[in-house]
């Protein structure tokens, strides 16, 4: 994999170094399509998944890992993220980011894929910024909180104190606490029990593809039916044989979804 390349960004008054990685088309007027990475992901994490769907979109790839994961800055041992970390990434980060690489999205709105976390980081950009994104692809995002979602967050940390999976991770983080914890002990504060993003999709004008594992231990259908319900312009995709990470699971599936979404264009509304 190619060495990634690194850029700074101010976050709330505070310098954040974000590892990220161009792949794809070298030109510049090709579409741009964002990767949102998962709550334990990273720009590694994806290995050559993303330059799969760039070859056959024909798109400049960008990948980033967030703050605290990757190679990028990590998140103070005590500092705890607060309910609205996923607002924070979606309304601030991310446009630093694009702003920082030199994304016009106002001339040419990029594209998103979001997995997870990142789908919902997708999401609620496309519902703050609807006139700077041609069009989303989500996979397991989290739309509100279930109590699968938490029953196999508390599994996973069982798994991060007890098994090997803390070693395996640390192959894709320069601080893997940085990563594990800031992620799980947000989504097991009893506060975020009550995080819900339902009427903010409201306000999406894109088009959305919005897929599912059927077996996902990490959500129910009704994460992706909830998004239909609310953006009519949603396209469900429910995938048979796949659990929480559809593009590892059924990687030419999900290619080939946000292949036709990027053909049907940047200008699809309500």
């Amino acid at each position: 994999m190619t060495t990634p390349s690194f850029c700074d960004i101010d976050v709330l008054g505070r310098s954040q170094r974000i590892e990220y990685r161009w792949i794809g088309s070298t030109q510049p007027d090709a579409p741009v399509l964002v990767f949102l990475h998962e709550g334990l992901g990273s720009v590694a994490i994806w290995r050559d998944w993303p330059e799969a769907v760039c070859r056959l979109t024909g798109c400049r790839g960008l990948l980033y890992s967030r703050p605290g994961y990757g190679r990028s800055t990590p998140r103070p041992a005590d500092e705890k993220w607060p309910i609205g970390y996923l607002h924070d990434q979606a309304h601030t980060v991310l446009p630093a980011v694009l702003a920082a690489l030199g994304v016009d999205t106002a001339q040419q709105p990029p594209f998103l894929y979001g997995h997870s976390d990142g789908g919902s980081i997708a999401l609620l950009y496309a519902a703050a910024f609807p006139d700077r994104v041609a069009g989303i692809a989500v996979a397991a995002p989290h739309i509100f909180v279930e109590d699968v979602t938490i029953e196999n967050l508390a599994l996973a940390r069982e798994a991060y104190l007890t098994t090997g999976l803390r070693d395996r991770l640390a192959r894709y983080h320069d601080d893997v606490d940085s990563a594990f914890w800031g992620w799980n002990d947000a989504w097991l504060t009893p506060e975020f029990r009550h995080w819900n993003i339902e009427a903010e999709l409201d306000a999406i004008e894109c088009a959305v593809v919005a897929m599912q594992g059927v077996n996902d231990e990490y959500g129910t259908l009704e994460q992706i039916r909830g998004i239909a319900r609310r953006v009519p312009q949603t396209r469900l995709v429910e995938i048979e044989d796949c659990a929480h990470t559809p593009h590892k699971d059924q990687p030419e599936t999900v290619a080939a979804e946000i292949a036709a979404l990027m053909q049907r264009g940047s200008t699809q509304t309500v």
